[in-house]
């Protein structure tokens, strides 16, 4: 087998639109003899699933129907050529994914998730050099997106803010852009200015990542959401089509609502409960793009109405570095999603996702800790997540995905079994 056990059958399911216990029962196989044969290999309880097995989801998966229409897409060529800006390998937005597009892309990630992990290491990336231009304040993009190149065995230059860049000197982003591309292989780009990145970019033949562009996009993060929860619903025997996704806080300068409710909407039947304070609702403009594509779109200004039923809850901070005449410091206490409300309003399964930084200043009333030890809060696995897809993002840009499989070998070092203290509780399930 050319990829791992684990793969293999999140591919298969992910192409067929099976849950795990339906898959089960297509195979001909219990629950929980595919959720061991669905485990790390390093896992204690991981099983190789018989040669037969093997053959037999490789048939169903080769002679299903729905597939013919990733065959062609597949055969289209490269997926950096098919996920393009304006001809190049660059990524700037959701829109320049379909949906065929983006679980082709997903399947790379999966291949990612061993040296995510800590299991394997790679070089197919030695020798190149990101350039990471940070020009507004960031932690965890920052920080995951140079980790991600450096797990490839490419190494990273950083620049962050204005006040140490040329840019403050009055130099343009065409001539930062066009100098830069001259030392590094790859861009991330963050800017506070909507439409900034792509300025950058058309400078440039190298590949440029968009890394948030003020209010407007935030594309590796909605990637990293989406694969959150396709990876938790497989958890939880769920699909994407027809779920209720309530996006909660900000979502009128919320970049990472912006770009996920857009990456989501190439999903079929979704139900979307867009849950804002007064003034901060979702621009008009994806509101209507999503609503082209048949969703269900449903605006409350109330937290307890709005969350009923929920099947993903997507909170943001208020992101008052973007006000202009807004005078909201945070949200309000009715505004806060926290342990209570969720458990008088959900299910035991919905999964809690926030994009981080969480304000945990008093007053702000943004996602509560106390649902940190709470197993429906996904916000750190959504974290880990970056990784991957953000590595998966660099194969893909520098044309190396396909060298990836075959490059792993072991680590020289002893990686804790579980990275946060309460991961033990997801040990097997992922």
């Amino acid at each position: 087998m050319a990829v791992s056990q684990q793969v293999f059958l999140r591919d298969a399911m992910r192409r067929l639109n099976l849950t795990r216990d339906v898959f089960a029962g297509r195979i001909g196989v219990k629950r929980r003899a595919l959720d061991t044969w669905l485990l790390p290999e390093g896992s204690q309880e991981f099983r190789a699933m018989p040669e037969v097995v093997n053959r037999f989801v490789t048939e169903i998966v080769e002679n299903e129907a729905l597939l013919q229409k990733y065959a062609q897409s597949a055969q289209s060529g490269p997926l950096r050529n098919r996920i393009a800006f304006e001809g190049k390998p660059q990524l700037l937005s959701v829109d320049q994914f379909s949906r065929e597009s983006v679980e082709e892309f997903f399947r790379i990630a999966d291949q990612m998730q061993p040296i995510a992990r800590r299991q394997k290491v790679s070089r197919v990336l030695e020798g190149a050099v990101l350039g990471n231009l940070f020009f507004e304040a960031s932690t965890r993009t920052r920080v995951s997106f140079g980790a991600a190149f450096c797990r490839l065995g490419g190494s990273v230059c950083d620049t962050t803010g204005f006040t140490f860049s040329s840019m403050a000197k009055g130099e343009s982003i065409y001539d930062t852009s066009r100098v830069m591309s001259g030392y590094v292989d790859a861009m991330v780009i963050r800017h506070p200015e909507k439409g900034s990145v792509a300025e950058f970019a058309r400078a440039t033949n190298i590949p440029v990542v968009n890394g948030g562009d003020g209010p407007g996009e935030h594309p590796s993060q909605a990637l990293l959401d989406l694969y959150t929860i396709l990876t938790e619903f497989s958890r939880l025997g769920k699909l994407l089509d027809g779920a209720h996704i309530a996006l909660v806080g900000d979502l009128k300068y919320g970049r990472t609502v912006h770009s996920l409710i857009k990456l989501l909407s190439l999903y079929r039947g979704l139900k979307f409960t867009l849950i804002s304070p007064k003034g901060l609702e979702m621009p008009d403009y994806i509101l209507e793009q999503t609503g082209t594509r048949g969703h269900v779109i449903e605006q409350s200004n109330s937290l307890e109405e709005g969350l009923v039923g929920a099947d993903v809850i997507y909170a943001t901070r208020v992101q008052k570095e973007r006000f202009a005449a807004e005078e909201l410091e945070g949200y309000t206490p009715d505004f806060q999603v926290n342990k209570a409300i969720i458990d008088k309003c959900c299910g035991p399964d919905v999964i809690v996702m926030h994009p981080l930084p969480r304000d945990s200043r008093e007053g702000a009333n943004d996602l509560s800790v106390d649902l940190n030890h709470d197993s429906r809060l996904a916000i750190f696995r959504q974290t880990d997540n970056g990784i991957p897809v953000r590595m998966a993002i660099f194969a893909v840009l520098l044309g190396v995905e396909g060298l990836v499989q075959h490059s792993l070998r072991d680590v020289t070092w002893s990686p804790p079994t579980h990275i946060g203290p309460d991961d033990s509780l997801f040990h097997g399930m992922d």
